[in-house]
């Protein structure tokens, strides 16, 4: 099975309502997934979000695309077959 991350690209971002600080916002994120000889493509739209206080807006945007990476690599890792150890 193959995963993989064809391209990112921020949708929008803005300050939280609640949490001075906080950035949130949203990034899509396309994606190539290879299983049994099928190839599909699809979009996930992540909320993503960074506590960074007053900073550049070049800043920001590197934030949120961490957190972005951050659970894509979870869910990349959620798509790996388990190895099990030989007894």
């Amino acid at each position: 099975m193959s995963f993989e991350i064809k391209s990112c690209q921020i949708l929008h971002f803005g300050p939280h309502r609640a949490v001075p600080g906080r950035v949130v916002g949203a990034v899509r994120v396309r994606i190539r997934e290879t299983f049994m000889g099928n190839i599909t493509t699809y979009s996930l739209d992540l909320k993503v979000k960074a506590d960074i206080g007053p900073v550049s807006s070049e800043a920001v945007r590197q934030a949120l695309l961490a957190h972005a990476a951050r659970q894509l690599n979870k869910l990349k890792a959620r798509h790996q077959p388990v190895l099990t150890a030989a007894e």
